[in-house]
């Protein structure tokens, strides 16, 4: 029930506290309380569509900035939105018509637009556009570490590393604590064979500022390297202990081995060794878990009303059209294949886990293959069709 006593702007306020924590269903039903109230309210219609762009509504979305710039035709934010939505339907050349238009408008000097409209051209996969307005972003705001590292990520996506190295470094000076390039260019570093300048960026962040397992992996290769440590070293406990936050919960695959591994000690310890011997304990274990898994899928079919007749298959559109299908691991090794044969899955999903983060600012997990295609998905990478 809509309330009164609220302005417009409390519930503009009220709904984008809630927006920025991720609560899109919440802030979805302020809005429509809001405009309940306030149907020509423009903050709210803009509320809304952005609220409806991050549930992926993109019908909704549109219709919701089409209101608002009925009502405003200059709406900044609207525009924006809208070209975004319309990048999502194909219709590219209205999306960027909307974009720049904003610049013809006199936005240009607004950093967070500039900043936004780049990352959401970084995101479809238009690199050299996205440039465009990331360094309008740096043309107002020479200052801003953000700003400046957005235009070394986006060299990097172009493979010009030399130029993407200069703006991460520029950023750094400007920000010395901007941990997000400074993870990022030590990244690059490692990959361009600069192992002594990886190692030098590594060590001056913490566990905290990694949100991938790759650089803490490549972190903990290099001290052990070059300061000849042990694995059990103290001084690798601190990033042992973030990778362990940054993996989750142990899988199936996980608890089976830890369970083989405790039961083949426990005999041991008894001095009692099974007679059927190893193979005989994880089949044992094996058929137990399956056990399990069964009971749990039984469940879950009696509560559901429609079963998909191969519920392990999915499909997966890329931003340039290509599709993959299968089981979410085979469907990651595609992409591995297709784009960075040869190196190993779980690195193959850190990298790009970092890079996605680093032009848009969304985690993606990269533990798993089905968590990071979902991410993908939420980062607007890939659209998951089934």
């Amino acid at each position: 029930m809509s309330n009164p006593f609220l302005s417009s702007e409390e519930y503009d306020e009220r709904a984008h506290a809630l927006y920025n924590e991720a609560r899109y269903d919440e802030a979805l039903q302020l809005l429509r309380e809001g405009l309940a109230v306030y149907p020509t309210a423009v903050e709210l219609h803009v509320g809304a569509g952005y609220a409806r762009l991050a549930r992926e509504e993109f019908a909704w979305a549109r219709r919701s900035f089409d209101e608002a710039l009925t009502l405003d035709p200059e709406h900044e934010d609207a525009l924006a939105g809208l070209g975004e939505v319309l990048l999502k339907f194909g219709q590219v050349e209205a999306g960027m018509q909307a974009f720049e238009r904003t610049i013809a408008l006199g936005y240009d000097d607004d950093v967070d637009l500039m900043l936004q409209i780049g990352r959401t051209l970084f995101r479809e996969g238009y690199v050299e556009t996205c440039l465009q307005y990331f360094e309008h972003a740096v043309e107002h705001a020479d200052d801003s570490a953000e700003a400046v590292s957005c235009i070394g990520y986006a060299q990097h996506r172009l493979g010009n590393d030399v130029e993407a190295t200069i703006a991460l470094r520029r950023a750094l000076t400007i920000d010395p604590e901007y941990a997000e390039a400074r993870v990022y260019l030590a990244n690059l570093l490692y990959d361009a064979g600069d192992l002594d300048g990886a190692l030098r960026e590594f060590e001056k962040t913490t566990p905290e500022d990694h949100w991938d397992e790759l650089g803490i992996w490549r972190l903990m290769e290099l001290k052990k390297s070059v300061y000849r440590l042990n694995d059990d070293d103290g001084e690798l406990k601190p990033w042992e202990a973030r990778l362990g936050e940054l993996e989750g919960e142990p899988d199936d695959i996980d608890e089976l081995l830890a369970d083989v591994e405790q039961a083949m000690l426990d005999r041991e310890t008894e001095g009692n060794p099974s007679p059927a011997g190893p193979l005989e304990t994880l089949g044992t274990l094996l058929t137990g878990l399956a056990s399990q898994q069964q009971a749990a899928e039984q469940s879950e079919v009696a509560s559901t009303d429609v079963l998909m007749a191969d519920s392990d298959t999915h499909r997966v559109v890329m931003r340039d059209g290509s599709s993959f299908e299968g089981s979410w691991d085979e469907i990651v090794q595609a992409l591995r294949d297709a784009r960075d044969a040869g190196r190993p899955l779980h690195e193959y999903m850190a990298i790009e886990a970092r890079r996605f983060y680093g032009a848009t600012g969304i985690n993606i997990a990269s533990h798993a293959p089905e968590a990071f295609i979902r991410g993908g998905a939420a980062a607007g990478m890939l659209r998951i069709v089934r």
